[in-house]
């Protein structure tokens, strides 16, 4: 019973250990000067413009959609963060005090950092089959992310937003375009010329160190100190809440294996960075968002290392 114990216990470590290793080593790194603004944002540029869409596109085009899309659990992913959204909404209304940061708190709940956390802990969990799996679910769940953001943020702080102009963000979204790139290979059998494939898998390999390096480097837990009740409000809401409601309604429909194991890992991911720069744009409260980000970045190793030992304990991952 014991050796059982440890050895889930090993598996959970291997999968968020990592994690906490190269987000640590980012934050060492910009404490002794070695990394700084500069890098944190042409980093995170290059991660999102390039190395991920790249990863993204090498994953979906080697995926055969006929017998390896399992868009069964894609739909109860959409399904499941709407529901995440509007039990948020209805929460936020009584729970946070100042309005404008209603929205700020419900996009900290529902939306996950799931194509790089997300993905990094698939890959350790689950190597290949893992990250074929995740990155198609990735694909279509953010999209629902970016529109319900640009909805919730607007509402609380009273902005219009052009439905053309939502719309074109999510067609320009650069994760969305090397997914939609990769579809006709995915949906034909084609298989990308060696040179291709190659150069790609290049880019595709700088995508998860160099994003948590910088996630690690842009942590800062020093405005914390001023209001934190509603970023721990959102910080329970996203690594307790809303983990527990897509492993028990997908236990409940019948998801195991590792399709269970991706919606716990992909929903038990931190508040997304995007989110941020998103709330900053919009004229909200980009210090309440920040400190939500960095409270769940770190929360989510404990309470992910902890939902993957009961899922392995009960047999269901």
């Amino acid at each position: 019973m014991i050796s059982e114990f440890l050895d889930t216990l090993q598996f959970s470590l291997s999968v968020t250990g990592p994690i906490f290793v190269i987000l640590g080593l980012g934050a060492w790194l910009r404490r002794i000067g070695l990394l700084n603004d500069a890098f944190i944002e042409v980093g995170s540029r290059l991660v999102f413009t390039v190395t991920l869409p790249a990863l993204l596109f090498i994953s979906v085009s080697k995926t055969r959609l006929d017998t390896s899309a399992n868009f069964a659990l894609i739909g109860f992913g959409i399904a499941a963060t709407l529901l995440a959204w509007g039990a948020s909404e209805l929460m936020a209304r009584f729970a946070v005090r100042a309005a404008r940061d209603r929205g700020v708190v419900v996009q900290g709940i529902f939306r996950s950092n799931m194509a790089i956390i997300g993905l990094a802990y698939c890959v350790n969990a689950y190597g290949e089959p893992g990250l074929a799996a995740a990155s198609l679910y990735v694909g279509l769940v953010t999209i629902v992310f970016n529109v319900l953001a640009v909805v919730t943020l607007s509402t609380s702080l009273q902005a219009s937003q052009n439905v053309g102009r939502v719309l074109r963000s999510v067609a320009l979204n650069p994760l969305i375009i090397g997914i939609v790139l990769a579809l006709p290979f995915a949906i034909s059998g084609l298989r990308l010329p060696a040179i291709v494939l190659q150069s790609g898998q290049y880019f595709a390999g700088m995508t998860l160190p160099l994003a948590l390096l910088c996630t690690g480097a842009a942590l800062d837990f020093r405005s914390l100190r001023n209001d934190p009740r509603d970023a721990v409000l959102a910080a329970a809401g996203k690594l307790i809440a809303v983990p527990l409601l897509f492993v028990l309604a997908g236990a409940a429909l019948g998801f195991r294996g590792m399709d269970l194991g991706i919606l716990l890992l992909m929903s038990s991911a931190p508040s997304a960075a995007a989110g941020y720069v998103m709330v900053r744009a919009m004229g909200g409260n980009s210090a309440l968002a920040a400190n939500i980000i960095a409270l769940t970045t770190v929360g989510s190793l404990v309470s992910t290392s902890g939902g993957i030992v009961i899922l392995k304990s009960l047999g269901l991952m």
